[in-house]
């Protein structure tokens, strides 16, 4: 599903991220990427779905490599990739429907079709009671949700969630995991960037741990490994 080679990225600053990244992951796992903060944790994920470019190597989504990819090209990949960020990124003037439909209107989805699908989702992650609401009336966990249900809504194979859980309260955390738990079951492939130590050695999962810029461990139900 996803395949990294010889990934380097370095900074127009100097700053090297990325070292000779090689990983493999297989369609339908469960992947925590930990690692101390400069790590190179956030470039791997940003490389993942064109956020930043590498400098040299290539990154494979279902066999299309995202380093060679064109700009013009990137949006239509892009719509096979859920994206879930830290601080939301919801649209302010639009209510919870609008934000979710907005994925699915620029794909250009017929009415029925979108009323269809964003009803589909916002009953997954528990917010059909929500769809008239606006982002500034929602708690930081719902909005998270609004978040989760925009990324999947067109139904992406790959979903990467970039501390998804980094401004929750634990309760909530473990709200949204089950959220995440549930669409990988459906058949997606998670990614999912984290510094939450207790949700990954209860939830145990395959862990790719990066310092420096590489990969320093890599294994199947694996712990987080660092003090937070």
């Amino acid at each position: 599903m996803i395949e990294m080679k010889d990934v380097w990225k370095t900074y127009p600053n100097g700053v090297m991220a990325l070292n000779g990244i090689d990983t493999y992951i297989e369609k339908g796992e469960f992947v925590y990427v930990v690692g101390p903060s400069g790590a190179g944790k956030s470039t791997f994920i940003k490389c993942m779905y064109r956020e930043e470019k590498p400098t040299k190597g290539s990154i494979l989504i279902q066999g299309t490599d995202l380093a060679k990819l064109r700009e013009r090209n990137i949006p239509k990949v892009r719509r096979k990739i859920g994206v879930v960020f830290q601080d939301f990124k919801l649209l302010p003037k639009l209510t919870v429907f609008e934000n979710v439909a907005f994925a699915l209107e620029v794909i250009e989805e017929s009415p029925r079709t979108i009323r269809k699908r964003v009803n589909e989702v916002l009953d997954l992650v528990k917010l059909r009671d929500k769809a008239k609401s606006f982002p500034d009336e929602l708690s930081g966990g719902e909005q998270q949700r609004v978040s989760i249900a925009r990324s999947i809504v067109n139904r992406p194979p790959v979903v990467i969630a970039d501390e998804p859980t980094g401004n929750l309260d634990p309760e909530t955390a473990w709200g949204i995991m089950d959220i995440l738990q549930e669409i990988n079951d459906r058949g997606a492939t998670v990614v999912m960037a984290t510094h939450n130590k207790d949700i990954v050695n209860t939830r145990k999962k395959r862990v790719i741990a990066i310092e420096g810029g590489r990969i320093v461990r890599d294994e199947q139900k694996g712990e987080y490994g660092y003090e937070v």
